[in-house]
């Protein structure tokens, strides 16, 4: 633990600090927050080598998967925010009805006060930071509680945020589920959390005793149907590169494959030429595929694949907690494998008849957090979207969705509530205060008792 972090012992008196600080109105300018947001950009720009060691360190990732998805993820983020900030500030007119003119009504963005972030370990710098810097864009003070999963991401952070940022506002706390459990035991104003639906339910559970809003980014199994239509050696490099992105240790990682049975050895085939492709005849030596967080993980990936039959890949490595790219066919439909969010690289691939087969199939399992097509038919295209439900979706792609700052990012049902990026981000932590202000030039007694036949004749035209 850095010598800056709070402690568990400290966090009262931490949240109160951070409570006068909100008080004393110093994080509501825009010129606040927009040192804020370019100091937490100078950051990541500045130490982007010790970051990506951080990254390499706790998930064995290359620099440059750490830099396109969190480094440079966060600080794009924080560049489109600052471009917008100040018209996203600015109070929102509305109509304006008859009856209570002269005056005018108006949308005032009002930040929320004391919020928390509870950070994710397999994205440990954007899951901590980005969610932060929406929180920092709407005006509130923030502590942060990256994972401990990730240490020695979360050592960095604490160590590097408070030389960047107002440490008076910004906060940064480490430690273990004991920590997690104090800080959940205090009242905030918004908690956002990222992780699974386990972990979510308790910390909603522990929101509702302060009536406090919650974010809940959760996952899920999320499918990509590649349609007998579609491009198939697109398809199986685009769903091969987002499955594998950091060794498939990615909340909107596609986790399994629907694949229409004409072009489901054709598919396989190119997902197999693909692997090889991208990370060469032995894995293992490339430096584009990571590690499995902890042993825990390792041992209950490994023992996924049962649930199949292994096509490609299949190889591990326990000292080094090395899991080859994998390709599953064959797949047992009652198995772990396509019950339990697999969240390692392993793909498993399942033949269907017809689309309709397979939206039944999504259909009949918890709404994902992202669901991908693959096809060339627009009716296709437009019954899968219309008929199924997820946090998000992408045609012809995966992943990609999350790299356009002005398309909210967030589940639905069992995948998490709420969202964020971008203007969403803002929103989210801000309160919409409706505001009406009336002239007092004009003040007709029609509006004041007693409401006699007359009166009311009138105000029945305006009402």
């Amino acid at each position: 633990m850095s010598a800056d972090a709070t402690t568990t012992t400290d966090i009262p008196a931490t949240i109160a600090g951070l409570r006068e600080a909100f008080a004393s109105g110093r994080t509501r300018p825009y010129e606040w927050r927009r040192q804020q947001l370019e100091g937490m950009s100078r950051m990541l720009r500045e130490n982007e080598k010790a970051l990506g060691d951080a990254m390499h360190s706790d998930l064995g990732r290359s620099h440059f998967e750490g830099w396109g998805s969190e480094t440079n993820f966060v600080d794009n983020e924080i560049s489109h925010t600052l471009k917008h900030l100040r018209s996203w500030m600015k109070p929102e007119r509305v109509p304006t009805p008859t009856a209570i003119q002269p005056g005018n009504c108006h949308i005032h963005k009002e930040p929320l006060g004391v919020t928390l972030v509870l950070g994710a370990w397999n994205h440990p710098i954007q899951l901590a930071l980005a969610p932060a810097a929406a929180s920092i864009s709407a005006g509130n003070c923030v502590l942060i509680k990256p994972s401990e999963i990730s240490s020695a991401c979360s050592q960095i952070i604490a160590q590097l945020l408070p030389r960047y940022v107002d440490s008076d506002c910004i906060k940064v706390v480490e430690g273990a589920v004991e920590t997690s459990t104090a800080l959940l035991a205090e009242r905030f104003d918004h908690i956002f959390y990222t992780g699974g639906g386990t972990v979510g339910r308790i910390v909603m559970t522990a929101a509702a005793q302060h009536l406090c809003p919650v974010t809940l980014e959760l996952g899920g199994k999320s499918p990509a149907i590649v349609d007998r239509s579609a491009k198939v050696s697109v398809a199986a490099r685009r769903i091969v590169r987002g499955k594998f992105w950091n060794t498939g240790q990615t909340c909107v990682a596609p986790d399994y494959a629907l694949v229409h049975k004409d072009v489901l050895d054709s598919f396989v085939s190119a997902a197999s030429a693909a692997i090889k492709r991208f990370y060469g005849d032995d894995p293992s030596q490339s430096r584009d595929i990571g590690r499995i967080i902890n042993d825990r993980h390792f041992e209950r990936i490994t023992a996924l694949m049962a649930g199949g039959t292994v096509s490609a890949g299949g190889q591990s490595d326990p000292a080094t907690r090395y899991i080859a790219p994998t390709l599953l066919t064959n797949v047992d439909l009652d198995s772990p494998l396509m019950s339990e969010e697999i969240f390692g690289p392993l793909l498993p691939i399942v033949p269907v008849d017809s689309i309709d087969e397979a939206i039944e199939f999504v259909n009949s399992r918890p709404k994902p957090l992202a669901l991908y097509v693959f096809t060339s038919d627009k009716q296709v295209e437009q019954g899968v979207l219309g008929r199924t439900s997820s946090g998000g979706a992408c045609v012809n792609e995966t992943l990609m969705h999350l790299v356009a700052p002005d398309l909210p990012f967030g589940g639905v049902g069992p995948s998490g509530m709420g969202a964020y990026h971008g203007r969403a981000g803002f929103e989210t932590y801000s309160h919409r205060k409706s505001v009406l202000s009336r002239s007092t030039l004009i003040d007709p007694a029609v509006a004041y008792p007693p409401f006699t036949d007359g009166k009311q004749k009138i105000a029945r035209r305006f009402m």
